[in-house]
């Protein structure tokens, strides 16, 4: 195969190559519409998730709550086994 024919296919899969870089680049700027989220950052620049903190009545009632499931899972799991 003479070099000439080789260097047009090498420079047509530039082109299509070209072409789908610059698909890629115009979909990934054009599926952010409007202003970023406001995220709080860290001196480093990378983003802070925060925990949503859990009043004390909040933890005592889930306490409760799941105190009452596991026994009544316990008492199941006895009543299956008499």
């Amino acid at each position: 195969m003479p070099i000439s024919d080789i260097l047009t296919l090498l420079e047509a899969e530039r082109d299509r190559l070209d072409r789908a870089i610059e698909v890629l680049r115009g979909s990934a700027l054009g599926s952010r519409r409007g202003k970023p989220a406001a995220t709080p950052t860290t001196s480093n620049g990378a983003g802070v998730r925060r925990r949503r903190s859990m009043s004390a009545a909040a933890r005592k009632a889930l306490s409760e709550k799941l105190r009452a499931s596991w026994a009544k899972r316990k008492r199941a799991a006895a009543a299956k086994k008499a």
